[in-house]
């Protein structure tokens, strides 16, 4: 019986000050002074498990939570991503995409984030940048960067920062629709004189895998110099114009199109 009340004292046994420990010894002669030391260190070390266990449950939960928001958002994402894909295809195939095309203005439009780790997505789009750039200029050749991102800003600020021609930030702060894609696009195609612009952007191919890619848009006047030429710019040519636009005019439209379009798939 005075073991039973000392497993349930154990814990205030280990405790206690001297004076209560020497205490308790007297209210229960039979058990010996190591004996109330091990039950004490027994229950305080039980009562210690079962709290971290608690503990450990309840991180458990909040993590489980977590995980299910996180992948709520990441299946909005990549539809709205996969969605998109059925806007600037069409233009590929309509109006060509060449990237090795040697013109005299070229306007590099590198997209990247604006926070968050996405150190080694933005890196790779300012290292293709940065290569683009050296492979376009030249003696009479002028090229300019349009930053999409603040991650991309601060990186190709530090050595190139006079062929920064204009910055966006906070684009992907909130979810965005087409209509203000479309004004962004003109703004940037307002802004900046250009033979051919050639968009960076990493292409989602699986939650753990992007991969580099480089879309050339040509302006109307080079497409029409191409096409002239005997160069393939895409299947415009396969199709008749009807009505009273010229195909310049034609070419201007879609071009523009086609920048949006792109800028729309490529920031989501």
């Amino acid at each position: 019986m005075a073991m039973a009340a000392l497993r349930r004292e154990g814990r205030r046994a280990l405790l206690s000050t001297p004076s209560q420990v020497a205490s308790m010894a007297a209210r229960y002669p039979a058990a010996s002074q190591p004996e109330i030391a091990l039950l004490g260190a027994r229950s305080v070390s039980t009562q210690i498990v079962r709290t971290r266990m608690k503990s450990v449950k309840n991180i458990q939960k909040i993590t489980k939570a977590m995980k299910m928001v996180a992948a709520s958002k990441l299946r909005a994402v990549q539809t709205r991503t996969e969605n998109s894909r059925g806007l600037w295809q069409p233009f590929t195939a309509l109006l060509g995409d060449t990237p090795s095309v040697d013109v005299k203005k070229n306007v590099i439009v590198a997209i990247t984030s604006d926070k968050g780790l996405c150190g080694g997505i933005n890196s790779t789009s300012v290292k293709v940048s940065k290569a683009l750039l050296k492979m376009t200029s030249g003696p009479e050749k002028e090229t300019k960067y349009v930053i999409l991102g603040e991650k991309g800003k601060v990186q190709l600020i530090r050595d190139s920062r006079k062929h920064i021609e204009m910055t966006v930030s906070e684009l992907q702060k909130n979810p965005i629709n087409y209509t203000q894609v479309a004004v962004l696009a003109d703004d940037i195609l307002k802004n900046v004189e250009y033979d051919a612009i050639r968009v960076v952007f990493n292409k989602f191919q699986s939650v753990i895998s992007f991969q580099p890619t480089m879309s050339t848009i040509l302006s109307p006047e080079v497409m029409e110099k191409e096409s002239e030429s005997g160069g393939k710019v895409g299947n415009l040519d396969s199709y008749e114009i009807e009505g009273g636009e010229t195909k310049s005019e034609i070419l201007q439209n879609l071009t523009e199109f086609q920048f949006s379009c792109m800028i729309m798939h490529e920031t989501h």
